[in-house]
């Protein structure tokens, strides 16, 4: 019940064409009812008592109803049409925009795929069942009604065939549905391993057709294709008994009428009139009965549809406007406060009737869980500060604490001197402007990805953001210039074009703090070094945060944290820190003396030494070069 409140909300706009839809069904069986009457008169009256003045007044007036019907179905069609579309793209809508409310920890919650099935097929699903509800859910139960009364009617005894009937196929469904409906369940959550696979392996083309992984790829999405095949066949086949069941009790039924009514039409009782319509009756009725059938194995398939809708749709975002928001970031500070931060942890279960389950939990009980723990920082407006550290050391996590990407499970983070959690979302993000570590790029032309950090910004201002990121060298290249379509995902444009086009477009959003998380490494160090040095003279008042694998990109840093396991262990100068910290040094040796890169697991390495060993012992070789030429 509740989730049909849920699914009703969505209706909407379209009350008007869901109410006249089951009106025009109605109009419809009441004309397909009163035919097989008017039939029996036509036969009695006009062909028996040869008249052909009843022949033709019955006949005429069969053929307005028929038309009638005609007209009102197809006015029940357009309506139903009309309602389901808009039912369904009301849902996609509502999906659409409470997930963009969402957290990262809330799309932590749900895979994409799961997202993307649950606006396709999911949809798709319940706007099949919807149409079905009003419009054949209308027509069958009220035209099996008014049919069997019609029968009890032309003859009483002859409608006891049909409780018989009845009575055997209300038990055939009531087993059919009952082990159908968990198998159904159950196979709707292979669409999501399906998407996972077909996602993974079209965004990652490049990668399995550069290592020859076809055929693995390939094996993978067979098997779940396998596994989603051996799924709905076992639910389809339990489906499938209702036909053949459905189509013997019709057979019995017919035969036994006819033999029934030749004895009374024999006897004197009945008419040959009354039988062709009683015959009408009985098909209308056992017609009904398996639209009802349909209806019910429809309702079971899009329950669990229905289901997975609703958690989207009911899912709360964790990350909200405070009552009273702040409106203005005064100024590029920020500060950490004893800050600790975890992950949750998504844990997906399933009841008894195969139902799946999703459930959170904080895992901050135990230290060892804890991605940040004990974070105090202190950074001026208008510094600029390096981040280094090992794989997992939680670079990316603290940085996506201060636009609010996530909220810290306990202690303080501040921006301009407020905690972030008082600021309006959207001002804070537009003043802390973050680049990803993974890039992203959209359809369009470079000018259209451009303006996503300022929708009306012009083309000098385009222009100038691109000249401090060093992407106007390779932009003025292109035949088209800022006018270069970029295909979806941008691969189209390397990865160092990329990063670069990423940073324009942080830039132009004029932020008081900019945040790159390794937004650099697909850049060769001399356009690196360029972009730092645009940094440090064209928006000196900004604070930039500089996530990087390279010591060469962050030593011109005011100051530089190095993170350890989720803790900092420094935060000083890159002199002081060569002076006093034994890890920072050897770090920094390493790369000068093997080329000037490291990749994250040779950094790892490091620091799982302890600080005396870290000081004697020297890397007999790096375990792996960062490729940074694009």
């Amino acid at each position: 019940m509740h989730i049909f409140k849920v699914l009703m909300g969505q209706i909407r706009q379209y009350k008007k064409s869901t109410l006249l839809t089951p009106v025009f069904t109605l109009l419809e069986v009441v004309m397909e009812i009163l035919i097989p009457y008017i039939t029996a008169s036509l036969i009695d009256q006009g062909i028996e008592g040869g008249s052909m003045d009843k022949v033709l007044h019955f006949g005429l007036i069969m053929l307005l109803m028929a038309f009638a019907s005609l007209f009102f179905g197809i006015m029940s069609g357009t309506f139903a049409s009309d309602a389901s579309t808009g039912f369904a793209a009301n849902l996609r809508q509502s999906m659409y925009e409470n997930i963009q409310t969402f957290s990262f920890s809330n799309i932590d919650k749900y895979s994409t795929p799961g997202l993307v099935t649950r606006m396709t097929t999911d949809v798709t699903n319940v706007q099949n069942a919807f149409m079905m509800i009003i419009r054949i859910a209308v027509r069958a139960p009220f035209m099996m009604i008014i049919s069997l009364i019609m029968c009890v009617k032309i003859n009483p005894r002859v409608s006891v065939v049909f409780l018989v009937a009845l009575l055997v196929l209300a038990v055939v469904l009531v087993l059919i549905i009952g082990h159908a409906t968990k198998a159904f369940r159950r196979a709707f959550r292979r669409y999501d391993d399906l998407n996972a696979s077909v996602q993974e392996n079209v965004s990652a083309i490049r990668v399995v057709k550069a290592f020859v992984r076809e055929d693995y790829e390939g094996q993978k999405f067979t098997k779940a294709a396998e596994q989603l095949y051996q799924m709905f066949t076992k639910a389809q086949k339990l489906v499938v008994l209702n036909m053949p069941v459905m189509t013997l009790v019709v057979d019995f039924s017919i035969i036994a009428v006819s033999w029934m009514s030749a004895h009374f039409i024999v006897q004197g009782t009945m008419t040959t009139g009354e039988l062709t319509s009683l015959l009408s009756y009985v098909m209308n009725v056992l017609f009904s009965l398996m639209m009802l059938s349909f209806i019910f194995v429809m309702i079971t398939m899009s329950t669990a549809s229905a289901q997975r809708i609703c958690e989207v749709l009911e899912e709360q975002p964790d990350i909200v406007n405070p009552e009273d928001p702040v409106m203005h970031v005064k100024d590029g500070s920020i500060d950490f406060e004893d800050v600790d931060f975890a992950y949750k942890r998504r844990n997906v279960s399933y009841d008894d009737d195969g139902n799946e389950i999703i459930t959170v939990e904080d895992v901050t009980k135990d230290r060892a869980d804890e991605t940040l723990h004990a974070i105090n920082l202190h950074i001026r407006s208008g510094e600029t500060v390096g981040i280094i550290g090992g794989t997992g050391s939680g670079k990316s996590s603290l940085v996506s604490l201060i636009s609010r990407l996530y909220d810290p499970v306990n202690g303080t983070v501040r921006v301009g001197g407020r905690d972030v959690r008082e600021y309006d979302l959207e001002v804070l993000r537009n003043e802390v402007s973050v680049v990803l570590q993974q890039n992203t790029l959209f359809s369009g032309t470079i000018l259209d990805n451009l303006r996503w950090g300022k929708e009306d910004a012009t083309l000098e201002e385009c222009r100038e953001a691109c000249r401090l990121a060093c992407a106007d060298e390779f932009i003025d290249r292109f035949p088209d210039g800022y006018e270069t379509r970029i295909t979806q995902g941008g691969t189209n444009v390397s990865g160092g074009q990329k990063q670069r086009l990423c940073i324009a477009r942080a830039l132009l959003k004029k932020p008081k703090v900019l945040i790159l998380d390794d937004s650099t490494s697909a850049c060769d160090t001399a356009t690196d070094a360029k972009i730092r040095k645009a940094f440090a003279t064209k928006i000196p008042g900004t604070t930039k945060l500089i996530i990087a694998q390279r010591v060469s990109s962050v030593q011109d840093a005011d100051r530089i944290i190095v993170l350890d396991g989720g803790t900092v262990t420094a935060f000083d100068t890159h002199e002081n820190l060569l002076e006093t910290n034994a890890i920072y040094k050897e770090i920094y040796e390493s790369q000068v003396q093997g080329g000037g890169d490291f990749d994250e697991a040779s950094l790892s390495d490091h620091f799982e030494k302890t600080p005396a060993a870290a000081g004697q012992d020297k890397p007999a070789q790096q375990s792996g070069r960062k490729e940074a030429a694009e």
